[in-house]
């Protein structure tokens, strides 16, 4: 493609197919998490991030370059988790303050867009580490601002650009010797060049398929359903006539039947010259309706809901419910302190709740929480002041967020990085004393808990001078690996005893899913053994992936 410039409708496919690429590169990008446990999420963060701004940029029919540029922003903000994700958002929340303002983007405009890009990720991070994303960033930034004046065509500015985004991600295990170790390179910075690699294809006009599954909703419980309803899978009839504005091709008629059939089944598509009518059966009929308003708009729409008498009784329950909590909010006064704190596993949840948590996040480490998780959760709790306790340190940036994006409280993240700094936090509140005093009692709360977590390993590699292969059982403290094994119960005996000194008192033990309280108590136990002037507890965590959570303070 020979051309110096780029519209909306080009960016826009541009962002899209740099989202598919990342997407379809998400589990390779998982494997290249430092630590070789089964809960690396770098790829998958980032995934989720970029698809939230992706469906708001699938949404616009006819998009200028402010509407592209909001919905960019405003999706990746909302949609970010873990630290990559947020990082991400943040690279595109600076990128989209530049490119909003003009009509068409030349190599200059996206020089400075980088630029922007850069500063505004490195100032969301309170301690920018160089070997991360952030320096891929850089160096994306660094290489357009050098040569942006002189390249004769955007392709050969992309290709240069992305040549030096290669060559600096070659460089990261230089800069973090944690990554040469390990023999991998920043799995954040990998994320960000399948993005511009996936963005330039799409530049070039190369056949991607643009349409996104989205990711499944975690949810805690299902209601029953009976046996009829539960072999409806899609439960919308969608009919509806697009009145064509535009040439509707034999490649657009294909196009729109994958992304119908990707949402749905029974369907029939009719095209004629100026119509094209549509049947399909759905659990989104939103979706394909806003496919349907790119090519048109839309008349004699009707969607029944097939499984509405199964649900009339479901549908009267959950007003009634509404109903009930609305009563009793309007009914509450407003607290001068809520607290929302981020768990995984029903154990972990019951010792929240006990301490005073209004709004558990389910989530952690096999499920960073977005940004807008965080939002939803701020929204439900009636209080001036909230603590949020983020307890996972790939959260911190999306607690952050939400903070910053919340106008009408007042919002205080405590930044624990573990379930023990969090509850450790929450114990050391007093209700007597003030917000702020209440802030430093926690801040030196979660400063003296130790942490370390038992899991499994699921490939082969050497980290902290220590060989591990698959399967081994490893115990993790806050900065490394403390112990390496093939018995749980050995390994986590290991670990607590590398994290105690002269001044600790007492030993927590969570055990986690998988184990038998027999198990948790054998490890106090021995544990007791050793160290006979310690105060040791056994908790049921309940928790996935890891096999113990101890702490000691």
């Amino acid at each position: 493609m020979n051309t110096n410039t780029v519209d909306a409708k080009i960016l826009g496919r541009m962002f899209l197919s740099g989202a598919k690429n990342l997407e379809a590169k998400k589990e390779w990008i998982n494997e290249l998490n430092v630590f070789p446990v089964p809960d690396g999420d770098t790829g998958t963060n980032m995934t989720l991030t970029i698809m939230s701004a992706a469906s708001e940029v699938n949404a616009l029919s006819e998009p200028d370059m402010k509407s592209l540029a909001k919905a960019i922003s405003s999706g990746s903000l909302r949609g970010a988790r873990g630290n990559s994700g947020v990082i991400l958002s943040q690279l595109l929340r600076g990128f989209t303050k530049v490119i909003e303002k003009y009509e068409e983007i030349d190599a200059p405009i996206f020089a400075r867009a980088f630029e922007r890009a850069v500063e505004t990720a490195y100032k969301a991070v309170m301690k920018p580490k160089e070997g991360t994303i952030l320096t891929v960033a850089k160096g994306v930034s660094d290489k357009a601002a050098e040569i942006a004046e002189d390249s004769e065509t955007l392709e050969a500015f992309f290709t240069d650009v992305i040549a030096e985004a290669e060559k600096v991600l070659a460089r990261t295990p230089e800069m973090l010797p944690v990554l040469k170790e390990a023999g991998v390179v920043d799995s954040g910075g990998q994320g960000l060049v399948e993005v511009l690699k996936g963005a330039f294809d799409g530049y070039l006009g190369k056949e991607i398929d643009l349409n996104f599954e989205k990711p499944a909703a975690k949810v805690m419980g299902t209601k029953p359903v009976s046996a009829e309803e539960s072999n409806i899978k899609f439960g919308y009839c969608t009919e509806f006539i697009i009145m064509l504005e535009k040439e509707f091709t034999e490649k657009d008629e294909e196009g729109f039947k994958d992304y119908l059939m990707s949402i749905g089944d029974s369907l029939v598509v009719v095209a004629d010259d100026d119509i094209v009518k549509v049947h399909v059966h759905t659990n989104d009929p939103g979706e394909a309706i806003q496919k349907a308003l790119t090519y048109g708009q839309l008349s004699n729409m009707k969607i029944d809901n097939m499984r509405l008498e199964h649900h009339e009784k479901v549908i009267k329950e959950a007003e009634k419910m509404a109903a009930q909590q609305a009563a009793q909010k309007i009914s509450k006064p407003e607290k001068e302190v809520g607290f929302i704190s981020v768990s995984a596993g029903e154990g972990m949840g019951e010792i929240f709740k006990e301490l005073g948590a209004d709004y558990l996040i389910q989530g952690g480490q096999t499920m960073n929480p977005s940004t807008e998780d965080m939002l939803d959760a701020i929204a439900q709790v009636n209080a001036k002041n909230i603590f949020i306790f983020p307890n996972n340190k790939n959260i911190i940036l999306a607690a952050n967020q939400a903070r910053d994006l919340t106008e009408d409280k007042n919002i205080v993240v405590i930044p624990a990085k573990t379930i023990p700094q969090g509850i450790s936090a929450m114990i050391s509140y007093v209700p007597e004393k003030t917000v702020e005093e209440n802030t430093a009692e926690m801040m030196e709360a979660i400063g003296n808990v130790k942490t370390g977590q038992v899991t499994y390993a699921v490939r082969d590699t050497r980290i902290d001078d220590q060989d591990i292969h698959q399967g081994d059982i490893m115990g993790i403290g806050d900065k490394g690996i403390l112990a390496v094994g093939q018995d749980i119960q050995d390994v986590a005996v290991e670990m607590a005893g590398k994290m105690t000194d002269e001044d600790s008192e007492l030993i927590s033990i969570y055990y986690g899913a998988e184990v038998e309280e027999a198990d948790a108590e054998e490890v106090s136990s021995r544990l007791e053994e050793l160290y006979p002037d310690y105060d040791i507890e056994i908790n049921y965590g309940g928790q996935p992936i890891y096999y113990y959570v101890i702490s000691v303070e």
